[in-house]
């Protein structure tokens, strides 16, 4: 029989776990038995995937008793589906739902997966995130069988916060390398093969929201705009888009937002263009992508880009792009300070202190303009990119995870 498989997540809507959920069921569904599991259905599912998930039909928000009424059904009602399922390994996204899979557990194997950086999160601070990070998440933790970080960054931190070294593994997250190429070749409408035909191309894609520091993108494309023509695309939505349009016209930018009625056209200096199904196409036709994060976990955005073949400028936050861009390094002592040029792509400083945001601005800035002046710079990075992108594909990060899920089913069957 079959190895029985529950992947427990927070929610399936807009995000980069929810789709890194659903693409590894889809893969470990031709091996085990995979069912999913939201919070709460009526959130959203933003990604298609093999089956509808299970609901445990239990909302959030409201005040500190509601919330642990919350958590208290949501165990419940878990447990009780693991029953019923007959799991064998559960596997846990997101925080809220690492609790409930560690609080819920029976026979099964429980394994949480770790998406994203906790000592560098801006939304974890004051002395309840310091509670949180440093007592609450290791006790939690250190009750799971095992617990896989998409990255080593995310494993050292991890350590350093006290969770046991014996229960990390690291498994990065996988791609269908082969999908992306071919739908980076997808034709564009004509209006949107307008807006390569006037000069060069920036794009940024993800969330609207604190993690991914579009602000600063918009002042580094300002910069850049002063210099030489340019357009710059960002791609996704969230809750600061009012604010990230407000700052763009305050910098004097043009905007174009699919939000505001108006037809697309090519007068415009920034195109706030939504959420896509295929942003492929889109990426693979800029000439540089973007990334201003001042904290990730292993960002998909900038793999994917880096399959497109677009070259890519990222910030070098504390997980994710230096372990993808450059493999063989560490983690300097200090902050980046300077422009760090790889085979892979270039590291750029954080643009997160107020002391150090004008300089590295003006940094970035002119480290876009050297490598839209330099074609056979971004062609050789192109090229580095795509190759580095071969230690990620699904073949390869799967069978990482089919060993750990056999592993931990014949531990249990013992």
């Amino acid at each position: 029989m079959a190895v029985r498989v529950l992947m427990l997540v927070t929610e399936l809507a807009m995000g980069g776990a929810a789709k890194v959920v659903r693409e590894l069921s889809a893969v470990l569904g031709e091996r085990f038995e995979v069912h999913e599991a939201v919070f709460n259905r009526a959130d959203g599912v933003d990604f298609d995937g093999i089956a509808p998930p299970h609901s445990l039909d239990v909302t959030g928000g409201g005040g500190i008793l509601s919330k642990l009424a919350n958590l208290h059904r949501r165990i419940r009602r878990t447990r009780r589906l693991k029953g019923k399922l007959g799991i064998d390994v559960s596997i846990s996204h997101l925080e809220g739902a690492h609790w409930v899979d560690v609080l819920s557990r029976g026979p099964e194997k429980v394994v949480l997966c770790v998406h994203g950086s906790t000592l560098n999160n801006g939304e974890i601070s004051g002395p309840s995130g310091w509670l949180r990070a440093r007592v609450v998440l290791p006790l939690i933790y250190n009750r799971a069988d095992r617990v896989v970080t998409v990255s080593r960054g995310i494993r050292s931190e991890l350590i350093s916060l006290g969770v046991r070294p014996d229960r990390l593994e690291t498994i990065n997250n996988s791609f269908d390398v082969r999908g992306i190429a071919a739908r980076s070749l997808e034709p564009l409408s004509r209006e949107e093969e307008q807006l390569f035909a006037s000069g060069p191309a920036l794009v940024n894609v993800g969330r609207l929201a604190p993690p991914k520091n579009q602000a600063a993108l918009l002042d580094i494309f300002a910069a850049v705009l002063a210099r030489r023509p340019a357009k710059l695309l960002i791609l996704g939505d969230g809750e600061l888009r009012p604010a990230l349009l407000e700052r763009a016209e305050a910098l004097g930018l043009r905007t174009y937002s699919r939000w505001g009625g108006e037809a697309l056209a090519p007068d415009r200096d920034v195109y706030f263009l939504g959420v896509r199904g295929n942003p492929f196409n889109l990426i693979a036709r800029s000439d540089l992508f973007l990334l201003t994060s001042s904290w990730e976990g292993f960002p998909l955005a900038l793999c994917e880009a880096m399959i497109c073949g677009t070259p890519v400028v990222a910030a070098d936050c504390l997980t994710g792009p230096r372990e993808i861009l450059s493999p063989g390094t560490s983690m300097p002592e200090r902050p980046l300070a300077a422009a760090e040029w790889t085979d892979n792509g270039v590291l750029m400083p954080v643009l997160r202190e107020p002391e150090s945001f004008a300089a590295a601005t003006r940094m970035w800035a002119d480290t876009v303009v050297r490598l839209l002046d330099d074609p056979a710079a971004c062609a050789r990075m192109s090229e580095g990119a795509r190759t580095r992108m071969q230690d990620f594909t699904q073949d390869r990060i799967a069978a990482q995870w089919v060993e750990l899920i056999e592993r931990l089913g014949g531990e249990r069957g013992r």
